[in-house]
């Protein structure tokens, strides 16, 4: 018998079901070992050797593991397709090797792209050696996001409190979207505008025709700037007569798009089914780990991690196969369709995202999915076998056209397109720019060269010139793949870092950044540039993508990285925070000092009139205050109002005014407040008052959003069983359903003012099931895992009856008053664990108060890597 290791449970279930009596399939549950969030788990001085720890859960499946393979006659290492895989399957081995479980039992790699059985037993058949340069990519990489992240976090929670951590690819993805909204801060609107007349052929059929030049002259967008220049051409129009000049219609042929690759599928599951990265990666793994269809189990999907955009000789075949039954032969090429990648690495390009068996209609699998994977499956399968039909045949049609009046004269286009032929364009059609205009898609009447046209009306529209748009996850994930940054398989983890980080928001399915995500890139722009640059970063992954060519030592990269990175950051420890302060006011000047209303200087005070503002650093981060200070009191959170507020943080004296309740008559206005935006009812003590459920901006707040969030805690019904009210409401770890002491969160605010009465039971039912925390015995479930103590365990972070708190072997330490439990770091662990347990007396005093004394600790630098991939 042979031991299989693959990393996730279902997919073992799947392969298991292949494989037979004769192979034993377990999973590792993804990365067993991983660097401990601790210093000198990366040893530069030591060649860079790194120190690997395996948690608990972790330990016991490889214990399982080994066991088994002590009892078997071979281990077969199925992990999956790409550089993580390969780093899976090496550090089983390794543990394995220091276990001594395998002695002289032979040990065989091997790799399918999807999970069939076909794909599962010819790779059986076709064994291999775990392929060395990749783990050694893996291991730089993971050295340098170590070291980048253990060395530049430190510095930042000494120069700029309130910042969580920096990260190699992280840091440059928040500039890029940090860039961008410093462009939309800078944008001057210009007007212009845009004149288009409709007019009627001899046949009386109507078309419009837009101006595009005017006595003699090409006019380009923004030539006509006012009113008066509008109306002085529209006056011409009007009193012109019409003629086509040449009308001509030219065929086009339109390409099919390659199959998805991992980030082309994350850009069109979030335009067209609004999935945000890390969940389009859910839904494709779960598709491509195996689905019970109709008593069969089978991968529906191929590997969803890849840059290539070629299918396998077979999976062609098999497409052509299927579009000669589902279109019919016209929509077939005499030859098949071959794609190359345009991706800078290949490494990881095996084939591109494609179903397993393309008869396997997305209507056929429908009934076996839930909605999210059928639509998903869909989408794959349709661009899938819409890369291997015929182009689409449109006809382009341009008609020129010449208006006169007397001796004026101007010029005007008609522009429409006819599919003659849909082709691909039956099975997918790509989704249009938004922003895009639809001109070409309209359809001409019949007209000809020559002949007079009708004026039917002369149109001419006031427009402005808009801002670049706020990156998507989509836009963003492109963007990166264009300089290139980053791998298929860290996109997702990446975008969700940054939201958990609080360094940007999602709002409207575009990317904001936040006043702390600001700091951060204005920071390492001024001070770290070079680490944040594109061109850099894109040419630290080509050398990464060497190394896993075999090109270059994966040691002598990070030699030479670590070199001057290390020597910058020794630079920096003699930066003082004012000269930081300094080069961030002027960085950010937009942000810390917003326009007023009366024109004045947005950099003096308007309490005291003479202090200068300026950014300050505080406990909770950075605001803004006066210098006056503390004969003025002054302070307004970064971003807020230029009017500010009055002191200590409280309500802003120019709070915007959202309209009135309607019940009590008080009005309602929106604030910033040292914690953040929002909403409040009447004044004074008795004030009612609502933060901003996250997501939600200052921007998007209205008189009905915020009586919405007044009117919170919203009644839902009487439980059926014990007759007792239910109620849904917005708390501190975020919205709710509450029945008779127990809380259960549902997904997001919309929840909570839409759930019904038989969704809250169900989800209060599913809570109860789970197990009670606090007032009604056992252990609070972990709001959030901290990572390993310096003498041992787990820290974590934990809600109990008198509030949340920090929670390390039987030490529990309440949090501060106010303290966002998703906010604490380790470090901040230590130190409350530290201070907690000398006031006891008891337990690891020393250990605990060295941990203590140290708060800029690497220790602390970022939360552990998850175990498991996305």
């Amino acid at each position: 018998m042979d031991v299989v290791v693959v990393e996730s449970p279902a997919k073992a279930k799947t392969i298991n079901k292949y494989l037979g009596r004769n192979y034993k399939v377990l999973a590792s549950f993804g990365h067993v070992r991983d660097l401990p969030a601790k210093d000198g788990s990366v040893k530069p001085d030591e060649n860079f050797a790194m120190s690997w720890s395996v948690d608990t859960a972790s330990g016991k499946r490889l214990a399982d593991i080994a066991k088994a393979v002590k009892d078997a006659d071979g281990l077969i290492l199925a992990t999956d397709p790409d550089r993580e895989g390969e780093a899976i399957s090496w550090h089983v081995l390794e543990v394995l090797k220091q276990k001594r479980a395998l002695k002289d039992k032979k040990v065989s790699r091997v790799v399918f792209n999807a999970i069939t059985k076909n794909s599962v037993l010819d790779a059986m058949a076709n064994p291999r050696e775990i392929d060395a340069p990749l783990v050694d990519a893996y291991l730089a990489r993971r050295a340098l996001d170590y070291l980048v992240g253990f060395t530049l976090s430190p510095v930042l929670w000494r120069k700029l409190p309130g910042a969580r951590s920096a990260g190699r690819v992280q840091s440059v993805a928040l500039r890029l979207v940090c860039d961008r909204e410093s462009e939309i801060e800078r944008f001057v609107r210009e007007e212009y505008w845009n004149i288009a007349a409709i007019l009627g052929t001899p046949r009386e059929d109507t078309f419009e025709a837009r101006l595009t030049a005017y006595e003699g002259k090409k006019l380009q967008k923004l030539d006509i700037k006012n009113k008066d220049q509008a109306d002085g051409i529209k006056a011409m129009l009007e009193g012109a007569s019409f003629r086509a000049l040449s009308v001509e219609a030219k065929p086009t042929r339109r390409n099919p798009a390659p199959p998805f690759t991992t980030s082309t599928l994350q850009q069109a599951a979030s335009s067209r089914l609004g999935f945000s990265a890390n969940r389009t990666m859910q839904v494709a793994q779960r598709l491509y780990e195996g689905m019970d269809i109709g008593g069969e189990t089978a991968g529906l999907i191929t590997y969803m991690r890849t840059d290539g955009v070629q299918m396998a000789p077979e999976a062609i075949s098999a497409a052509r196969d299927a579009i000669g039954k589902e279109f019919g032969d016209k929509y077939l090429p005499e030859k098949p369709r071959h794609y190359t990648t345009k991706a800078k690495n290949a490494q990881e390009a095996h084939e591109a995202i494609r179903p397993t068996d393309f008869f396997r209609t997305p209507a056929s699998v429908r009934q076996y999915l839930d909605a999210d994977q059928a639509r998903l499956y869909e989408l794959i399968w349709k661009r899938a076998i819409a890369s291997q039909m015929n182009a689409a045949e449109i006809e382009r049609t341009t008609v020129e056209i010449e208006a006169v009046n007397g001796s004026r004269t101007a010029g005007l286009r008609a522009v429409g397109s006819v599919v003659r032929f849909d082709g691909f364009i039956a099975a997918y059609t790509d989704q249009k720019d938004e922003d895009s205009e639809d001109e070409e898609n309209r359809r001409l009447p019949e007209i000809r060269q020559g002949e007079a046209l009708d004026r039917e009306a002369v149109n001419a529209t006031q427009h402005t010139t808009e801002p670049p748009p706020r990156y998507s996850e989509a836009s963003l994930i492109k963007k990166l793949e264009e300089l290139g940054i980053g791998r298929p398989s860290t996109y997702a983890a990446t975008l969700k870092t940054l939201e958990d980080r609080e360094y940007v928001v999602i709002d409207k399915r575009r990317l904001i950044p936040e006043a702390k995500g600001r700091l951060v890139t204005a920071f390492l722009e001024n001070f770290f540039d070079k680490y944040v640059e594109y061109d850099f970063t894109a040419s630290l992954e080509e050398k990464l993508d060497e190394i896993s060519d075999g090109k270059l030592a994966w040691k002598d990269v990070l030699r030479d990285f670590w070199k001057d990175f290390s020597a910058h950051v020794d630079e920096t420890k003699e930066l003082r925070v004012t000269d930081v302060l300094d080069a961030l006011n002027e960085e950010l000047a937009p942000l810390v000092f917003p326009a007023r209303e009366d024109g004045s200087d947005p950099r003096i005070c308007p309490k005291c009139g003479t202090g200068n503002l300026s950014l300050k650093l505080g406990k909770y981060g950075a605001f803004v205050g006066c210098s006056n200070y503390p004969e003025c009191g002054y302070t307004r959170q970064l971003g807020g109002e230029a009017n500010g507020n009055g002191e200590n943080g409280g309500a802003v004296d120019g709070a915007k005014v959202l309209g009135k309740d309607p019940y009590t008559a008080e009005e309602i206005t929106l604030r910033s407040g040292r914690f953040g935006p929002y909403v409040q009812r009447g004044e004074g003590k008795e004030a009612k008052r609502s933060s901003l459920p996250k997501g939600w901006t200052a921007d998007s707040i209205d008189h009905e959003k915020a009586l919405a969030l007044l009117s919170l805690p919203r009644d839902v019904g009487k439980h059926p069983e014990t007759g007792k009210m239910i109620s849904a409401g917005l708390g501190r770890y975020g919205p709710f359903v509450l029945h008779d002491g127990t809380y259960a969160n549902v997904e997001s605010i919309e929840d909570v003012f839409s759930i019904g009465l038989n969704r809250a039971v169900s989800v209060i039912a599913e809570k109860q099931a789970k197990g009670k925390g606090g007032r009604n015995g056992g252990t609070p479930a972990a709001l959030k895992e901290l990572g390993e103590h310096p003498d041992g365990g787990k820290i974590t972070v934990r809600d109990g009856k008198y509030g949340p708190y920090v929670n390390w072997e039987k030490v529990n330490a309440t949090l501060p008053k106010g303290k966002d439990p998703q906010s604490v770091t380790v470090e901040e662990a230590l130190a409350l664990i530290a201070e907690r347990a000398a006031k006891s007396g008891g337990g690891k005093k020393p250990a605990r108060k060295a941990a203590a004394k140290k708060p800029a600790s690497k220790a602390a630098a970022k939360k552990p890597a998850a175990k498991k991939k996305e």
